[in-house]
């Protein structure tokens, strides 16, 4: 044999023994918040039963893998797995029951595996189902779930999801909200990856967006690329006037961004524009 060939052969050799080219890469992660909006009879146009078809087409078409929605009831969510099997969901609503609004979380099945999860109230009294203070007029809580990949690369995450108060006057109660929040991270997530999804009722400009930016990445303002407009509240109309929805994370680098658009016409998916990120594992396995 050529003494070329078995030097090429010896390059082979070394190279497929390297560390670096033996390794698997890790998974990424497609993820997506959403605000459904509840199922209100008197929303005329834009009741579920009309625009249900658009808000799964939304989803498909987005193709995240794990989703957490806020203001879903059990109706739509048996909907949307009804329509989109690959998917499952998880959560109780904010009365601990489910006969009321759900932190509803979507899974991909074939894509992650839900190893454990749990719920907790925004209130002086977080275990306490359906607890309220700081002037609520509704309870607000957090539904979580830790999952793992599926795949020769396996990793795990926690997915926070969220809904803060909605009202002018409720500044107090998403402050105390997102500081209740991040001192609970840690005894769920340990040093996990973390993503938060939610609506937070609150601008950029709030001390709850300030918080929850100075101890988690915001993805839509990390990732190189941004596709969509940056404001996520449109109530029905196609033309969002605040930025509201968020998606943020801790070990994970944000590669993409999207505010998507979805209609058909003047129907609209819901009254949110829902935020899609790629995301990256930092750490990856073998570094």
């Amino acid at each position: 044999m050529p003494l070329i060939v078995l030097r090429l052969i010896a390059l082979l050799s070394l190279v497929l023994a390297s560390p670096v080219a033996a390794r698997t890469p890790d998974p990424g992660l497609r993820v997506m918040t959403f605000n459904v909006r509840y199922p209100n009879p008197d929303d005329g146009p834009n009741v579920w039963a009309k625009r249900r078809a658009l808000f799964v087409r939304t989803i498909a078409a987005a193709n995240p893998d794990v989703i957490g929605t806020q203001e879903l009831f059990a109706a739509q969510g048996n909907d949307i797995v009804r329509a989109l099997p690959g998917y499952a969901w998880f959560g109780r609503d904010r009365r601990g029951g489910h006969d009321d609004e759900h932190m509803g979380i979507f899974y991909r099945r074939d894509r992650l595996r839900l190893v454990r999860h749990g719920d907790y109230w925004l209130s002086d009294t977080p275990a306490a189902i359906g607890s309220m203070a700081w002037g609520v007029t509704l309870p607000r809580m957090v539904n979580w779930g830790v999952f793992e990949t599926h795949g020769p690369v396996r990793r795990r995450f926690v997915l926070f999801d969220t809904h803060f108060a909605h009202r002018d006057e409720d500044d107090v109660a998403r402050t105390k909200s997102a500081t209740l929040l991040l001192e609970r991270l840690a005894s769920i997530a340990g040093d996990l990856p973390i993503v938060l999804t939610g609506d937070m009722n609150a601008t950029p400009e709030s001390d709850a967006y300030r918080l929850l930016a100075g101890h988690l990445t915001d993805a839509w303002a990390a990732a190189p690329v941004r596709l969509g407009p940056d404001r996520t509240f449109h109530d029905f109309t196609g033309s969002p006037d605040r930025r509201i929805d968020y998606v943020f994370v801790r070990g994970f680098r944000p590669t993409r961004a999207e505010v998507r658009t979805d209609h058909i016409g003047s129907l609209y998916a819901s009254d949110h524009f829902p935020v899609v990120a790629e995301l990256q594992f930092e750490n990856p396995i073998g570094r």
